[in-house]
């Protein structure tokens, strides 16, 4: 790619993050289920400061109750000190986590061990809150949606001149072709506001209607 078109990307690019075509979603909501992830951490900052309210913002308003109760609950017991004071806020992080991913639309599963490794793009997300600087995110995420594009649009290429009577290699053609438009109309879509890319973006079979004709 000419570095002149590299801008274009970057202007779409927190778009395109935010509609789940960069990062995928079951990663991002993984992230909230670790006891280093941000839901915990809230929490243990509330049960310091015995301050509900920084964990509230974490759940739906209706789900408020159930946490405020979980809250209570979870100070009286730690006042015993010791291990009741340890599983009292495991059983606060549970709560906490497990209503904030059925917000979601998430099940729970458990909460996972900290220092997971969930790639860049998570550790670049929250750094860039810490320091205020977002140009390092921009910059991965170019990378990255680049990185798609020209490998999925080298693949059409490759296959492109097939021979008429070879339907194997047309085969593969179409199935290159397919999800090189589906990524680029995904990409265009999210860009303009979409949420959902074209059809089953992710099939790598095309119907009849949508194989191309011989080049």
């Amino acid at each position: 790619m000419k570095p002149s078109r590299l801008p274009m990307f970057r202007v779409t690019i927190l778009s395109l993050a935010a509609a789940g075509l960069l990062i995928p979603a079951r990663a991002a909501r993984a992230h909230c289920d670790g006891l280093d992830g941000p839901v915990v951490r809230a929490a243990q900052k509330a049960l310091t400061e015995t301050n509900v309210n920084l964990v509230l913002i974490w759940v739906h308003q209706d789900a408020a109750p159930e946490i405020e109760r979980a809250f209570a609950r979870t100070l009286a017991v730690r006042r015993l000190g010791g291990e009741a004071r340890q599983l009292a806020d495991l059983y606060f992080f549970e709560t906490l986590v497990r209503v904030h991913r059925a917000g979601e639309g998430a099940a729970y599963t458990g909460l996972k061990p900290a220092g997971r490794d969930l790639g860049p793009a998570i550790s670049a997300g929250d750094k860039a809150l810490e320091t205020g600087d977002v140009t390092p995110v921009r910059a991965l995420l170019a990378k990255q949606l680049e990185h798609g594009l020209e490998k999925r649009f080298a693949e059409v290429m490759a296959r492109k001149k097939f021979a008429v009577n070879d339907a194997a290699a047309g085969r593969e053609f179409v199935r290159a072709y397919v999800e090189y438009i589906h990524y680029v109309e995904g990409l265009h879509r999210a860009a303009a506001g979409g949420a959902e890319p074209h059809g089953e973006a992710h099939d790598t079979a095309a119907s009849p209607h949508e194989h191309p004709e011989h080049p």
